[in-house]
């Protein structure tokens, strides 16, 4: 997608270089086709879909009693080996799952050919057209992934608290379908869904509040998948709407920014919308030496709300409050929440 720098040692295109190219290209994307394929829910016969359907509920049933054990015994091997994260996950939201009723949403089966993990997979299923994706299609993005059969089964989870997508990998072991990962993503952030997020994005654009617009948009774009390495016509379109208005003086994955508070000078590592109940919050994360002094901790982070909405005073026209998390090098951290209507 990125512009190509002119390559002052590329090969001269004399005659006869552009249709190896063209060969070569076409050869590339055949092969790349063939290691990596996708089948959508129409593309399934019924038994094969019906399987998968079954597997996924029982699954969920597992995980909605608190079964973990269970969801660990059907696991593939590599996840069992390292089940902490999916417990800690199950556990964490066993009252929503107990009350939630499941449906059905959407079946993909993807296969990865090869005869060894591919750093990097890309699954594209459904029909596209000449300019991407169409309403039926999706693109699935999943790192180091062993060749096999896969299958991701969405669920919508729906409970009175709450709306969301009960997502599964699961992997073919022999003839059994194994549990290979698990994701829970709501479908609604402080009461809002999708759509709500993405018209206060463009009023905040249109009020010149690019920093607003930017998170409301990033808040949009995670609502309407329903895991987070999925991309569909709704996410694509939503990020061609908002990548003009990234700001720069963000921070981003291993690029931190200073912050001076006073006579300090704080580099932050993360800034992200979270919703709590029916409040949208903003999260800081910045680097600390130490946590373990949780008085000086506090006061630092109080220091980095303060400085981060007078240095954006529009943030206080779209959260309810800042969540400042000082980490230290070992990844122990401490939270001070400060509604807005507090921060002076």
């Amino acid at each position: 997608m990125a512009g190509r720098d002119h390559n002052p040692n590329a090969p001269p295109t004399g005659h006869g270089f552009r249709p190896l190219l063209l060969i070569l290209s076409t050869l590339v994307l055949c092969l790349s086709a063939k290691a990596q394929t996708c089948q959508t829910s129409s593309d399934l016969e019924d038994a094969a879909k019906s399987a998968l359907t079954t597997a996924g509920r029982r699954f969920f049933d597992f995980a909605a009693k608190g079964d973990v054990a269970s969801l660990r015994q059907n696991a593939a091997p590599a996840l069992a080996s390292d089940f902490s994260a999916i417990e800690t996950l199950v556990k964490d939201h066993q009252l929503e799952l107990a009350a939630a009723q499941v449906t059905p949403k959407s079946v993909f089966l993807l296969e990865a050919e090869g005869g060894s993990p591919l750093p990097h997979a890309e699954f594209y299923c459904g029909v596209f057209g000449k300019n991407g994706q169409t309403s039926g299609s999706a693109v699935f993005s999943l790192d180091n992934l062993s060749p096999g059969k896969y299958a991701v089964v969405i669920l919508e989870a729906v409970s009175p608290q709450s709306r969301g997508n009960f997502s599964e990998v699961l992997q073919q072991i022999g003839t059994d379908w194994k549990l290979a990962g698990l994701q829970l993503k709501a479908a609604q952030a402080a009461g809002h869904d999708s759509d709500w997020f993405a018209a206060r994005a463009r009023e905040y654009k249109a009020k010149g509040q690019q920093h607003n617009a930017w998170f409301f948009y990033v808040q949009a774009r995670s609502l309407v998948s329903p895991v987070s390495f999925m991309s569909t016509l709704a996410t694509d379109k939503l990020y061609d709407e908002s990548q003009s208005l990234q700001p720069a003086d963000l921070p981003t994955e291993g690029k931190p920014i200073d912050l001076i508070a006073g006579n300090t000078t704080y580099k932050l590592t993360a800034l992200f919308p979270s919703a709590v109940g029916n409040d949208l919050d903003l999260v800081v994360r910045y680097q600390a030496p130490d946590v373990s002094n949780t008085t000086q901790a506090n006061q630092n982070n109080l220091a980095v709300i303060k400085a981060l909405v007078t240095k954006y005073p529009e943030f206080k026209s779209a959260f309810a409050g800042v969540v400042a998390r000082a980490v230290d090098p070992s990844g122990h951290d401490f939270g001070t929440l400060l509604d807005m209507k507090e921060i002076k």
